[in-house]
């Protein structure tokens, strides 16, 4: 069960910004008892914000993999045609008002 380096990354990150939300909510509660005002989350807190940014960025571009191009000629490609996924399909909704004639032929 490897995980890759992406997938840890972000995990750390979560873990990251998850410890810097906890440290501003017990700053403020510190600043309660000391009756201060807030004024801001202190530097730590900001340091760990901007690091578990940049590692959930990292991790969101590189876990998903590679994108594959879409072939416009491709049969995978084609519309679904109505009859085969009427489950899904609403006809009672404000789109009616503007669009009132769709003609949904499939590619084939």
């Amino acid at each position: 069960m490897g995980f890759s380096v992406g997938f840890v990354n972000g995990f750390v990150g979560v873990l990251i910004l998850s410890h810097a939300a906890y440290s501003t909510t017990q700053y403020e509660g510190l600043l309660k008892i000391t009756e201060d005002e807030f004024s801001g989350p202190p530097f730590n807190v900001v340091v760990e914000l901007i690091v578990g940014l940049v590692l959930c960025t990292w991790a969101a571009i590189t876990v998903p993999g590679i994108l594959l191009s879409i072939h416009p000629d491709s049969d995978d490609n084609r519309m679904v045609s109505l009859p085969d996924n009427l489950d899904f399909i609403i006809f009672n909704h404000r789109g009616k008002v503007f669009v009132p004639e769709i003609n949904m032929k499939s590619k084939r």
